[in-house]
């Protein structure tokens, strides 16, 4: 049973949500049509964004900013102080700066107004008070005013830094959907992580090919395929014709279904105990996508071609090569 301080606790951290979250649906019915203005400023910027705050603002600033820089808005985070003492040089003619402050009084941010002006840079301000000096100062103002805090106290910035962030995220959002920003592009910016690398890496950059690859021809017998088997590691080989097309495949699966039915495993030919039909896949496709395939058909390997409609075989992948480049 929870103890009655428990169930306080519960019921404080469910009114911290629900007044946040109503901050939150507040401001998407408050947009207009100067946020649609501020989304055509930054697209037609040829510099960089700027994103400028003061203590917890300035931590949302810098979350802004990330998010811009990893959907294709290249932007970094000004420290006003700092900026006051030598970094306004960060700032070139052409950038577009995003000055935060809820109370759009904040001492170090607007000191820096004038310069910003002065250097040629244009100016989209978020404060809570269209009134306020940061607001007036703007080309575009964009106000993130909430009803209430969700600090019982009326201190701590809590709704209002949730408010700032989410209208971050909607610009970089409308931002990446306006330039057409796809998967392939944010890979790029990601390559190190394990989404990148399934955004990233592809069949071709982990396959087996040329002597890797290991093939029989389906008049072999069984003996010299199970060589191949053996010496290529990866309990498999493709059996092809004459001509080099892929006809079918050898397991170990298939080698234990054959002893279970009493077949001269030795003496038969590697085209009477093949598979047919076995599964495709690209070499240019996603090597995510090899790893779907795999587990949708309960296989470890693939052969691989130039193209799915292709015969030839140019190489195999096979499960553990995925699991080695961290994909599962």
């Amino acid at each position: 049973m929870c103890r009655e301080v428990d169930l306080v606790i519960l019921e404080e951290a469910k009114r911290v949500i629900r007044v946040e979250a109503e901050a939150l649906l507040a401001l998407a019915d408050s947009l207009n049509g100067d946020f649609a203005k501020a989304v055509d400023l930054i697209l037609s910027s040829q510099g960089r964004i700027v994103v400028t705050g003061m203590g917890k603002s300035g931590i949302i600033c810098q979350k802004i900013a990330s998010t811009f820089s990893s959907t294709g808005t290249p932007a970094f985070f000004l420290h006003p102080a700092e900026g006051i003492h030598g970094d306004l040089g960060m700032i070139m003619k052409g950038d577009v700066v995003i000055a935060v402050s809820n109370s759009g009084e904040t001492e170090e941010v607007i000191r820096i107004l004038p310069v910003i002006k002065r250097i040629g840079a244009q100016l989209i301000s978020m404060s809570g008070c269209a009134s306020s000096t940061l607001a007036k100062a703007a080309d575009i103002f964009l106000e993130i005013a909430v009803k209430e805090e969700a600090c019982p106290l009326g201190l701590a910035p809590t709704a209002s830094t949730t408010a700032t962030l989410a209208m971050g995220d909607a610009l970089a959002v409308a931002l990446l959907v306006t330039r057409g920003f796809k998967a392939e592009d944010f890979a790029l910016f990601h390559p190190g992580g394990a989404l990148g690398k399934k955004l990233i890496l592809r069949v071709e950059d982990l396959m087996h090919s040329g002597e890797a690859v290991p093939l029989v021809s389906e008049e072999v017998l069984m003996r010299e395929a199970l060589f191949v088997i053996t010496s290529r590691g990866l309990g498999i080989t493709g059996v092809v014709d004459a001509g080099g097309s892929l006809l079918g495949v050898i397991t170990d699966g298939d080698l234990r279904r054959a002893l279970e039915r009493g077949a001269d495993i030795l003496n038969a030919t590697a085209g009477d105990l093949m598979s047919r039909n076995p599964k495709k896949i690209a070499a240019g496709d996603l090597a995510a996508k090899a790893l779907q395939r795999m587990e949708e058909h309960s296989i470890t390997s693939l052969f691989v071609f130039t193209d799915t409609s292709a015969d030839q075989p140019v190489g195999i992948i096979h499960l553990h090569d995925l699991l080695k480049a961290g994909l599962a």
